[in-house]
């Protein structure tokens, strides 16, 4: 893929962006709540699907959620799956919210 891809958090919208070629491809909607960041929703669109873009956008996050030292709460199952495929990412996920990583 030789397009310009950039993942950027947009905090006016509540959401992280996955910019391809500088027009917004998806996004991975959250809540910020005491020291955590609880992911509801992604969407990429269906335009740009298949490309691999949600894997992309939602390491971003978790990995702009863990500079910002907040713990993630994966409330959208497709951030639960790729914590659930991705097990570095786990520890951020607290005790109590480990069975949202269950199969579905």
């Amino acid at each position: 893929m030789t397009d310009d891809i950039e993942v950027s958090d947009a905090p006016g919208a509540s959401r992280f962006e996955i910019l391809l070629d500088g027009e917004v491809a998806g996004f991975v909607e959250y809540r910020l709540r005491a020291g955590k960041i609880i992911f509801t929703h992604t969407e990429i669109l269906p335009e740009h699907g298949g490309k691999g873009l949600g894997g992309r956008l939602v390491s971003a996050a978790l990995d702009a959620s863990r500079s910002a030292g907040r713990s993630v709460v994966p409330l959208c199952p497709f951030v639960a799956r790729y914590i659930r495929r991705h097990p570095a990412y786990k520890d951020l996920v607290p005790e109590g919210y480990h069975d949202l990583l269950e199969e579905d």
